[in-house]
């Protein structure tokens, strides 16, 4: 393949991508209009989610959103941090090796399984620690369980940071004296620092896009939460429960409103992030 080939089926790859997230986009704005029409879209976000008095707002479903994602990647941040910085040269070859292959098989494991877990095992350990958390299924619960499903993901792309790291800053910092950890604080993480941002997107789409472990463990109970040990239903938890009731009814005609929310909030956690990491990388 020469290189304008493959530069045109690159373009190519690149257009329908980009074409199939606006016929999304376009999809779910055409089908949500009746409820979104009239400069009603930013009211929903307020409002209580309430059939019987004719209100369909979204407002406990993005609380439970943002409390469960960011809660969940605030827990992996630093465990997906701390293995990958073992596998980069803190940690034995071997047993390196060994964590390695353990985490690309976490990656396969199904959302469904970690489900059981969380109902089976840490949702009872919640109940027990925490009187207040009523049956243990609340924010905290699915946001610990969730950080074991995204930090395979994300420690994935941070090792891709770290293997990019040109080869000739980690020989001039041994050629200066400095030992592993100086090297790892001094040399890589600054210069893996994109790769870690990437992982921190990944890990925060696939935290806010996950469906069944906030249905099956945050409890989904329809208000605003008030703490962390409170349930929650989250935004894809919503589509799937409204799905099942009447399909002419204007609450399933809402999860078209409901899943362009959770494309809106999406794109916004992911350009902040970009921005945060782009102002890191010029500060450094």
């Amino acid at each position: 393949m020469t290189q304008q080939t493959a530069r045109i089926v690159f373009f190519l790859s690149a257009a329908v991508s980009a074409m199939a997230a606006a016929l999304v986009f376009g999809f779910l704005l055409v089908f949500g209009f009746p409820l979104i029409g009239g400069g009603e879209f930013f009211s929903l976000l307020a409002r209580p989610w309430s059939p019987g008095q004719g209100l369909y707002g979204f407002l406990p479903m993005i609380t439970g959103t943002a409390a469960i994602s960011f809660l969940s990647i605030v827990f992996a941040l630093p465990l997906s941090l701390g293995t990958v910085c073992f596998m980069g040269g803190l940690g034995p070859a071997r047993i390196s090796r060994l964590v390695d292959g353990f985490v690309r098989f976490m990656t396969g494991i199904p959302t469904v399984i970690y489900g059981f877990l969380g109902i089976f095992l840490l949702v009872p350990v919640v109940r027990t620690l925490f009187t207040s958390a009523g049956s243990g299924m609340c924010i905290l619960s699915a946001s610990l369980m969730l950080s074991l499903l995204v930090s395979p993901t994300m420690i994935i792309f941070f090792k891709d940071g770290f293997d990019s790291v040109d080869v000739r800053y980690i020989q001039a910092a041994d050629a200066l004296g400095a030992d592993s950890v100086q090297r790892l604080i001094y040399v890589i993480l600054p210069e893996a620092w994109p790769g870690i941002v990437t992982g921190i997107i990944m890990g925060l789409g696939r935290a806010m896009g996950d469906t069944l472990i906030a249905l099956m463990i945050a409890g989904n109970a329809v208000h605003v939460p008030g703490s962390i040990l409170d349930s929650a239903r989250t935004l894809t938890s919503h589509i799937a429960l409204v799905s099942a009731s009447d399909y002419d009814s204007l609450a399933f005609k809402s999860i078209f409103a409901c899943g362009l929310t959770l494309y809106v909030l999406n794109a916004f956690a992911v350009i902040a992030v970009r921005k945060l990491g782009k102002k890191r990388g010029q500060a450094r």
